[in-house]
């Protein structure tokens, strides 16, 4: 989806059309952007930033609370024009997810027309634009939905691929973020061509297990199936403070309200758990995270031992920011189907990660 949060303000308050507006916490408290208009984007305005720093960037920029159930309301819809069209889905988040269209019979099978026709299905059952990449895999169908967005669809046919892909600069690559990009200009390989002059081992000395990685993305290789459902490895929550803090009493009651809210969300869990984590990041930024076995639901003490070590470690700097959590076990459930070459579109925000 094009810019989702921030797109669904728009629909719902029309006055905020063409207006720099981005939803996120408050500048104040330490909020961060979410997402940002494309109005907003023009000044630097990206989802994850300060919001004190957004409106430095953009003095005039509309900062609006998130309306989560608004959102997951509009995600609903959205995965049932999906279903329409194919049981093999894959959601990344509230906006994006890819599809495995490939045994589709609708629209003559075509990868292209399928998603030309679930784009106009979303904008009439929601009047939100969304952009679509299809592709062969993945990875391929990732680059594309960013190709031309907003509202824009980008095909790469597998004959397309190794054209298309050899001119891919490296920083297009999932996984390639700010610290490789450089490494890899300063080698020589700014695209994914240049990249492909690289050996195997070559690549798996600069970069360890990634660089096999590296080495199969580059060729736009991609073998990865639809994941169509995911077993919780974790069950987290964290919170940043409006203000550092440096007591330990009021630490401790932070931790209180943050263990109130782990057992709401850890009561049930199916899968067995594996131990404690804690992760502490401190008023310079820096963060330590500290793990201890257990196959029980973490006692609040055991919490705030690890807190209190992960204080040790952060030589008696006020904490910004305090998490709690869980490892569980278990794996990822995947989809076996096979049949290549797959269809596959992914419906994102350029703002996310890639997977």
């Amino acid at each position: 989806m094009d810019a989702f949060y921030a797109s669904v303000e728009v629909r719902d308050r029309p006055d905020l059309k063409g207006k720099p507006i981005a939803v996120g916490g408050r500048p104040e408290s330490r909020g961060v952007v979410a997402t940002a208009s494309y109005e907003a984007r023009k000044f630097g305005v990206r989802s994850a930033i300060p919001s004190a720093r957004a409106v430095r960037l953009c003095p005039d920029l509309i900062l609006i609370p998130p309306r989560m159930s608004v959102y997951r309301e509009a995600s609903q819809v959205i995965r049932g024009v999906f279903r329409r069209y194919t049981d093999l889905i894959e959601p990344l988040s509230l906006d994006e997810a890819y599809l495995d269209v490939s045994s589709c019979t609708q629209l003559q099978g075509s990868a292209t027309r399928i998603a030309d026709a679930i784009r106009a299905e979303i904008f009439a059952e929601t009047q939100l634009t969304a952009s679509a990449g299809v592709a062969p895999n993945k990875f391929l169908a990732k680059v594309a939905s960013d190709w031309n967005k907003p509202d824009g669809l980008t095909v790469i046919t597998p004959a397309q691929v190794p054209e298309f892909v050899a001119a891919l600069p490296v920083k297009k690559i999932p996984g390639v973020g700010k610290k490789s990009v450089p490494r890899l200009h300063a080698k020589g390989a700014r695209t994914c061509g240049d990249l492909q002059s690289w050996t195997m081992t070559q690549l798996t000395e600069e970069f360890g297990r990634w660089g096999a990685r590296l080495y199969d993305l580059c060729r736009g290789r991609d073998n990865r199936p639809v994941v169509t459902s995911r077993v919780r490895k974790q069950i987290s929550v964290e919170r940043t403070f409006a203000q550092d803090i440096g007591d330990p009493e009021l630490l401790s009651a932070q931790l209180d309200r943050l263990y109130a809210n782990f057992e709401e969300r850890a009561r049930g869990a199916e899968a067995r758990i594996r131990g404690a984590t804690v992760k502490v990041r401190f008023a310079d930024f820096t963060t330590t995270t500290l793990d201890r076995s257990g196959e029980e639901v973490p006692s609040w003490d055991v919490f705030w031992e690890l807190v209190t070590e992960a204080l040790q470690r952060g030589g008696g700097q006020p904490v910004r920011l305090l998490g709690i959590g869980v490892r569980l076990s278990g794996g990822t459930l995947t989809n076996t189907r096979t049949g290549d070459p797959r269809q596959l579109w992914l419906f994102e925000d350029p703002e996310k990660t890639a997977v």
